[in-house]
């Protein structure tokens, strides 16, 4: 699926993969009629089936909710090695019960 692909496009490949609508309404848990609502609406997936449908379909979270999943960029990518020492670093000290 293409990187510029809109969440409507992306809940219809995740329905397509699935292979029907009554096929991705048991994915997510709900009845067809709701799936045919979403696709209708125009609206995102709802949030709390992101994860499942990522899962079940290999349609990626980034697409179908960018608001909720943004792609991960260039920056958020060199800082996330400094973000993790810097937890571990505090993490040690909040968790160290050696004497004072």
């Amino acid at each position: 699926m293409d990187v510029e692909s809109s969440p409507d496009q992306a809940l219809q490949e995740a329905v397509t993969q699935a292979g029907s609508q009554a096929a991705f309404a048991s994915i997510c848990g709900v009845r067809q009629p709701a799936v045919s609502k979403w696709l209708r609406s125009g609206k995102p997936l709802p949030a709390e089936h992101v994860l499942t449908v990522e899962r079940e379909t290999g349609v990626s979270k980034h697409l179908l909710r960018p608001d909720l999943y943004p792609r991960p960029t260039a920056s958020m990518s060199k800082d996330l090695p400094n973000t993790a020492i810097a937890v571990a670093s505090n993490s040690a000290a909040l968790f160290d019960r050696s004497p004072a």
